[in-house]
């Protein structure tokens, strides 16, 4: 099993910058595919970004492409997710996402409990 805990959202103004963290348990992390998402009020749950076990591949919805960056460090089991230039539609609630198959860029078996982000206009 692993447990998700993410940390960093809070409010920023339109243009500015947040870093999210994800800290998970279990001794497997560093074979995990993790993700986050999204989920504004109103809407479903969306991809933002994905990065395979040894950082080699990542994946960008097109909608933060250019500005958000995923991470991870293996050593700390934590994921990251720098968001830059955001905008007042990026406001959500975000969740760090870990599955141990990889096979999918958007099937996650384990799931945070989200930290929200609110961009001012």
């Amino acid at each position: 099993q692993v447990q998700l805990v993410e940390s960093g959202g809070g409010l920023v103004q339109a243009g500015g910058s947040l870093r999210l963290s994800c800290a998970a348990s279990g001794r497997t992390f560093r074979n995990y595919l993790m993700g986050w998402f999204r989920q504004a009020p109103g809407l479903e749950r969306e991809f933002v970004a994905a990065i395979t076990w040894n950082s080699g591949n990542t994946r960008y919805a097109e909608s933060v492409k250019g500005r958000f960056t995923i991470s991870r460090d293996n050593a700390k089991n934590t994921v990251y997710l720098q968001m830059n230039s955001l905008k007042p539609e990026d406001t959500a609630v975000y969740y760090c996402a870990a599955d141990p198959d990889g096979s999918s860029w958007w099937d996650y078996r384990f799931w945070g409990q989200g930290t929200q982000v609110t961009v001012s206009s």
